[in-house]
């Protein structure tokens, strides 16, 4: 077989000679350049030829051109059998790939030809497959072997930037070879052939400025010290050249914008060294008076600038502070300015920056100084008055017109215009002073009582007669002193408790009196009987001499049944200049007690209001209490009701079920059941099978009115053991009727552990008995206990 191809890889062509026998294949290769793979070139310059087993074809890749424009069918190569004798007898097909559309072959000499301009950025090589058959018999002279045709590329694509344009920022005044951005292009040819996509880089536009590596496409900066102040915007136009830039390379280019960003190289200018500022001495504390600004070209936290007064001057009279948005200085009062004392202030400000980059220290201090002179402007002022806050003292009960203080006020302007005084109407409540319009004496306009108000808190007003408009305030409080001109009272106003079992020398109560004065004339109090009446037959006063006074029962036995109420008038003196004494009547109530003194009960209002609850409050708890009550009583008759009777109608008869209807027999029933067998079941041991018959009473009797019964005698049993037996008799009694019968036991039992308390058998002699174990009984026994000593103690007297 013959194989020639076009457009190799050595450029030129290639030609390969097969001798074919029946079992050896020989395969002479001729080249005009190196010795082919099948050949070894010997010492004395001869070629060895390999011999290899059967093999009917040997193929060379082929290769076509892209982007081929001639008139006629691009060559590709030839397939050559050497079965073919050159007599049109074998027949050549080729199929793969593009058979029959690409490439076409000639089936009598075996030259294929690519029909169409190929493009290898869409497909770079094609696989076909090639056969040689007997024109006649149609069998196969070769087996079907496969080659490959490939698309050798040509420099058809130019280079592009697919993420272009761009846009990068570098810092201002940066170093030479500062990196900025790098970009990179790329090429659709084929980077292993020839040189169709070895890109080169250049920069078209943005020299001396910047520069670009033409390998890497790193961008850099080319000038130092670039101020973003001066030119902060870049436009850069980068070309990238494939053929590694030589002519006839293909090229393409991208934009990128650049900007220079900025750092603190510039420091804070004031435009002008002095400035002036006017300023109203009537201008508040803490308050804007003006502003001033220094200029920085820099941006952002680079141009912050603080502002402060160096000197001590200004320093103490303003203050000065940074606005955030405007970078102004705000100058404020730090005090009241008074252009009587001083007329004008030198201010020495100061701007600085706050974030100050030492890289660039080489620039000297960024901060600047400027002078302000504030000149303070007269303005008509109000009145001073003396002092901020004024106390004055008076005695309640002054005559009217007496003096109370005087306030004074002074204009503060070169003029001193004179002052008037005035009382501020606007207050509320009723008026106790006048003030003098131009000396400022308050007086009293009527009398003061200290126990009625203590204290009066008043406003004065002042201002000048050339211009009333302008007013001034001053507070004054005026204090109204004590002279002894309340009499002194008892504290309290309830009412006293009288015991009824008290006796005499017995310290009812202890009152104490109070005063409405202050503590000098009414802290010491002293205490009497009135004097003008007789003497008190049932109490007496004691003055303890601590300002209390104890009252002191004179005889025993007070009765509330017999008189419930008594009045004690008491008099009380004070130690004050002059001494004043007042006479309070106390209300005693006579009260049943406990032993220890304690109170019983008094009266139902008593009781009632020590509960806390009102008349109306218990009408409401009654009308509940009456309600439940007949909530239960109607829900107790609605449950009888419902309930369904054992026995339908009479003439409803069951089996062991007997109805009838029996009026009880009175007093006769009793006579029916023997009850002394509860009262001493032991006793009735004889009797438990004869209960159909009375039994008999037996009595044991002794002396007179000892007689006791045998109940008495025989030891305490069990009543539940008892009324079990009685059940076992009842269920195995055959005597009785063959029905079911209730029988009902009641054991009062013996004995009571208080014993007696009939006087009959106690003995006949007096004798001193303690009756304090009535009290462990309850309530209903303190009654007698309390009869039973009155009497002992009479019988003692």
């Amino acid at each position: 077989v013959l194989v020639s191809g076009g457009a190799c890889n050595t450029g030129g062509w290639r030609t390969s000679t097969y001798h074919r026998d029946n079992n050896t294949e020989h395969v002479h290769h001729v080249s005009t350049k190196v010795p082919s793979k099948n050949q070894t070139k010997l010492a004395n310059g001869e070629t060895e030829v390999h011999h290899r087993p059967k093999r009917g074809w040997i193929w060379n890749q082929f290769f076509v051109l892209e982007e081929h424009m001639g008139p006629e069918a691009q060559y590709v190569g030839k397939l050559h059998s050497n079965s073919d004798k050159g007599d049109g007898s074998v027949k050549y097909i080729l199929s793969g790939e593009g058979a029959g559309t690409i490439f076409i072959i000639d089936e009598v000499t075996g030259d294929i030809h690519a029909t169409k301009s190929l493009d290898r950025e869409r497909k770079t090589h094609y696989v076909l497959h090639a056969q040689a058959l007997d024109r006649n018999t149609k069998e196969a002279l070769e087996p079907k072997s496969e080659f490959i045709i490939k698309v050798q590329d040509i420099n058809d694509n130019a280079p592009k930037f697919p993420d272009g344009p761009f846009v990068a920022m570098v810092p201002e005044m940066s170093e030479v070879g500062t990196s900025v951005l790098q970009v990179t292009a790329t090429d659709a040819d084929d980077p292993t052939y020839g040189n169709s996509a070895r890109i080169v880089y250049s920069i078209l536009q943005g020299q001396p400025y910047f520069s670009v590596d033409p390998k890497t496409g790193i961008i850099r900066t080319a000038l130092a010290n670039m101020d973003r102040e001066a030119r902060e915007h870049y436009t850069v136009v980068i070309q990238a050249k494939d053929m590694a830039g030589q002519v006839g390379g293909l090229s393409g280019s991208t934009t990128i914008n650049i900007t220079l960003t900025d750092v603190n190289d510039n420091p804070p200018k004031f435009p002008q060294k002095n400035y002036q500022l006017y300023v109203p001495e009537s201008a508040q504390v803490g308050k804007p008076v003006g502003k001033i600004k220094a200029n920085d070209e820099d941006l952002g936290i680079n141009a912050d600038i603080k502002y402060s007064i160096i000197n001590s001057e200004g320093a103490n009279m303003f203050s000065i502070s940074t606005d955030r948005d405007t970078r102004e200085g705000i100058l404020s009062l730090k005090k009241p300015l008074n252009y009587e004392k001083k007329k004008s202030y030198t201010l020495h400000i100061e701007g600085m920056n706050t974030h100050v980059d030492p890289r660039f220290s080489y620039l000297g201090s960024f901060k600047d100084t400027a002078t302000l002179k504030i000149t303070v402007g007269d303005v008509d002022e109000a009145p001073v008055f003396s002092m901020d806050y004024y106390i004055m003292e008076v005695y309640e009960n002054a005559p009217i017109g007496t003096e109370v203080g005087t306030v004074t006020a002074q204009d503060p302007d070169i003029k001193n215009s004179p002052v008037r005084y005035y009382l501020d109407i606007k207050e509320e409540g009723e008026r106790y002073f006048k003030i003098d319009e131009s000396h400022g004496i308050i007086r009293t306009i009527q009398p003061l009582d200290r126990e009625d108000m203590p204290w009066h808190n008043i406003t004065v007003m002042a201002s000048d007669v050339d211009n009333p408009s302008l007013l001034s305030h001053v507070p004054a409080t005026v204090q109204v002193l004590d002279v002894n001109d309340n009499p002194p009272e008892i504290a309290t106003q309830e009412e006293g408790i009288v015991c009824e079992s008290s006796r005499p020398g017995q310290v009812i109560q202890t009152v104490t009196a109070m005063d409405k004065d202050d503590f000098a004339n009414g802290q010491r109090f002293s205490f009497a009987l009135p004097s003008h009446l007789p003497v008190n037959p049932n109490f007496t006063l004691k003055d303890n001499e601590d300002g209390t006074a104890s009252i002191i029962a004179r005889r025993r036995r007070f009765s509330h049944l017999t008189q419930e109420l008594y009045e004690l008038p008491i008099v009380v003196w004070d130690n004050g200049e002059p001494s004043l004494s007042g006479t309070s009547t106390l209300t005693l109530r006579v009260c049943p007690c406990q032993r220890h003194g304690r109170v019983r009960m008094c009266q139902g209002e008593a009781f009632l209001s020590s509960a806390g609850l009102s008349t109306g409050a218990l009408i409401a708890i009654l009308l509940c209490i009456v309600i439940l009550l007949a909530i239960v009583v109607l829900f107790i008759t609605l449950r009888r009701s419902k309930k369904e009777p054992l026995i339908i109608s009479e003439e409803d008869v069951r089996e062991n079920v007997v109805t009838y209807d029996d009026e009880g027999g009175g007093e006769e029933d009793t006579e029916a059941f023997d009850i002394i067998a509860l009262r001493n079941p032991a006793a009735a041991e004889e009797l438990k099978f004869r209960r159909d018959v009375r039994p008999e009473a037996r009595q044991h009797c002794g002396p007179p009115r000892t007689c006791q019964s045998p109940a008495l005698e025989l030891d305490e049993v069990d009543v539940h053991e008892f009324i079990k037996q009685r059940l076992v008799e009842a269920d195995t009694d055959t005597s009785v009727p063959p029905y079911d019968s209730l029988q009902t036991y009641a054991y009062e039992g013996q004995g009571s552990p208080t014993g007696t308390i009939s006087p009959l058998d106690s003995p006949g002699t007096q004798s001193e008995q303690d009756y304090n174990y009535l009290d462990d009984w309850g309530p209903e026994f303190q009654k007698l206990a309390e009869l039973y000593e009155e009497a002992e103690s009479e019988i003692m007297t």
